[in-house]
Order: structure tokens, then sequence, then C-alpha cells
């Protein structure tokens, strides 16, 4: 097995599913902090800002990490747009989403505009309305950037699998005909910035995930090794008719070793 010198890890499905706690997840990440292995959570999950999400691992899964630890979906879309952006000036945008999203996409210095943006976001929003959609369609629809945080079509809950932002982006992509430019997993662009981030090359990291077709996916698509973890998403009967395989598997992260990988 290699010796990788940094972990990018999942949340959702991986770490914990809402507010059930997966305590082999929690003796996991407390390996890697023993054996002082970066690591970051790369997580699809645009609502929450990395505060948010170190509060919730600590309270809710007694798991202690810093904002350095967690690399969002809302921050790789913020992140993208303002290298797309660049010096052009053109900083306005559209959102249909949530706090998280709404506070990176500000902090690189996105105004909103309603009627005439650069780009209309589309990420997870719980209190998304009829309006929110027919205003991001109608600024589509007049040639406004269609950016899609992610393409998960569900996420897993305590209460099981919840819609996820893709639905949302697939609404707004059957009402405009206009396919949008995706962020999140299982795009590479996510991953490729979490490498820079922390300071690694793509063969020197694992992706840690429990859905082939988000965590596994951008592993693949960013030349990273990869894990799954059945405690989420995919099930070994769906993940056996895939053409690529993950490079390893295990019931749950207590079958992990760092130094010699899966354990029987």
């Amino acid at each position: 097995m290699k010796d990788y010198q940094a972990y990018m890890i999942d949340l959702d499905g991986t770490v914990y599913a809402g507010s059930q706690r997966y305590p082999a997840a929690k003796r996991f990440v407390e390996r890697l902090q023993a054996a002082h292995v970066p690591f970051k959570f790369v997580t699809n999950n645009t609502t929450k800002l990395p505060q948010d999400v170190v509060r919730n691992l600590a309270d809710n899964h007694d798991i202690h990490v810093t904002a350095d630890n967690v690399y969002t979906a809302g921050l790789a879309t913020a992140d993208f747009l303002d290298q797309r952006a660049g010096a052009t000036g053109r900083r306005t945008v559209y959102v249909v989403g949530e706090i998280g999203l709404r506070q990176a996409l500000a902090a690189k210095g996105f105004t909103v505009d309603e009627d005439h943006p650069e780009y209309v976001v589309v990420g997870l929003d719980s209190d998304v309305t009829y309006e929110k959609f027919a205003k991001a369609i109608l600024a589509i629809r007049s040639g406004s950037t269609f950016i899609g945080t992610n393409s998960d079509s569900n996420i897993p809950k305590a209460r099981g699998l919840m819609p996820g932002a893709g639905a949302l982006v697939d609404l707004v992509r059957y009402a405009t005909q206009t396919d949008p430019i995706f962020v999140g997993k299982p795009e590479p662009i996510i991953l490729n910035n979490s490498l820079a981030q922390l300071g690694v090359a793509a063969n020197q990291a694992l992706m840690v995930g429990d859905n082939y077709h988000t965590d596994i996916e951008a592993g693949i698509h960013a030349g990273v090794d990869t894990l799954l973890v059945y405690t989420g998403v995919s099930t070994p009967e769906q993940v056996a008719q895939e053409a690529i395989q993950p490079t390893y598997t295990v019931p749950s992260l207590d079958h992990w070793d760092l130094q010699r990988g899966p354990l029987d």
C-alpha cells in the first residue's frame, strides 16, 4: 500500500448521517491526528460555514478539528468563480442557496444582482421558493452563466435520503435547457483545490467517501486513489457493476489501517 501523505474525507454518510454518530469515523480521525497526517473534510454541503461544520462535529459527534480541516463546495465554488472572474470586475451573482454559499461568495467580492447577474449559482436551499427558481431561470435564459455547486441527487440524513443540490440544479436545467458548470464532487475542481491547500500531489493523497458517484468518481477524475466505506449511499452490489472500481473498499473505517490499508 502507498504511504499516503494526506487524506480527503467526505462527511455526510462517511463521518455521520445527520445527527447519527459513526463511532468508527471518530476513531479514524483520531488516528490521523495522532499520526500527524494532514486531512481535509471535502464536502458537497454548501449550507454551512466551515466554523459551523467544526461546531457540529464537536458538539454532536465528539470529533474535534479546526476550520482549516474543512473545504466545502461553497468555498470551492467561490474560489472557482474568483479565478474565473479574475480582474474583469464582473462579480455579480444570483444565488439559490444558503448562508455557507452566500458568505463564501461575498468573501470573494461577489455582490447580488437579481436581474442581470454575471453568474447564477444554484446549490442546496431548504427554503427555496418558486420565485427564487423563476429569477434564476430568467437570468440564465438572458445570458447569465449557470453554475451548479454539485450534482448530488440525494444526501443521507437521519430521516433517510433527502433531496440534494443536484435535484434543484436539475429543475433549473430543465427549465432553461442549459447545462451548468459543476464545481463539487464528482468534478475534480474541488479535489484539485483541496490538494493545493494540503500541499500534496494527487498520487500522494487518498479520497475517502461513501458515495461512488460523488466521492469515488471525484477521486478517479482527479487522479487520486479512493477508499469507499459502506456506511452511506453506495452498496457492494451497486459498486460491483461499475467499470472502474474504488482502489479500496471497507465495511467501516475501523477496517482501515493507516500503514497496512484494508483489514480483513
